[in-house]
């Protein structure tokens, strides 16, 4: 039975202008390979309300999950919660369990709950509330479909808190072997070896140093017995 698949959309201006470094996706494939789910695609679209509704209407249908990144926090482009209530047909609010965190986290922190502060929250109706340790700011799930916040650290913390509750299938194994030869060398019986082993992944990464071309090589696959067969296969055929 294959693993369940997921997408991941991030949102933001500051990712497509460059000012802002992206580094949610490179964190949730790690974990989503740990817990036997694919993630299949990612898009990032900028803080449009209908490119995310479109994107999260597409993303959510092609897939078991989709995970955004982005777009919850109080500013008035931060319109995530919005888009995804839309893209899914429901209606959204302040919401007294969302408020209730928040009102706690302000009133510890001798900080004012103001306006701004209350846009987060706003859930949409018949959501779950993802924890938030970091900020308290909650982040939501609807249906298939898992709002998390873009700052690095409060993303991993709900990551964390999502994976568990998610059913995934075997997880992804993976093994490189570093060739001192050119892809142009290796690339005919490296090819031959991927269809001897249909059931696993081949991917060439080449590089350079000192003016000599080499490539990295790496297997995956489910079972870990085929991926080190193959390793020794590779092994054997370039004599390393």
């Amino acid at each position: 039975m294959p693993n369940p698949t997921a997408a991941m959309l991030v949102i933001g201006d500051e990712i497509l202008s460059g000012r802002t470094r992206e580094g949610n996706m490179h964190y949730l494939a790690g974990e989503l390979t740990k817990a036997g789910i694919d993630l299949r695609e990612a898009r990032v679209v900028p803080d449009d309300a209908d490119a995310i509704e479109r994107a999260v209407r597409t993303l959510s249908g092609a897939h078991d999950w989709l995970f955004t990144s982005g777009g919850i926090g109080p500013t008035h482009d931060d319109i995530t919660a919005d888009c995804v209530a839309r893209a899914l047909g429901r209606p959204i609010d302040v919401r007294e369990d969302a408020l209730a965190r928040l009102q706690a986290h302000y009133d510890r922190m001798g900080t004012e709950l103001n306006e701004a502060r209350l846009r987060m929250a706003r859930i949409p109706e018949g959501a779950t509330l993802i924890d938030n340790p970091v900020s308290a700011a909650p982040g939501f799930t609807l249906e298939n479909v898992h709002v998390m916040a873009g700052v690095p650290a409060i993303f991993e913390a709900m990551v964390a808190s999502v994976l568990p509750q998610l059913t995934g299938g075997a997880p992804l194994l993976s093994q490189s072997l570093r060739i001192e030869r050119g892809e142009g060398d290796i690339a005919g019986p490296l090819a031959d070896l991927a269809d001897r082993y249909p059931d696993l992944s081949f991917g060439s990464y080449p590089y350079q140093k000192d003016g000599a071309f080499g490539s990295n090589v790496v297997v995956r696959g489910t079972d870990g017995a085929r991926v080190e067969a193959a390793m020794a296969e590779l092994a054997a055929m370039f004599g390393t």
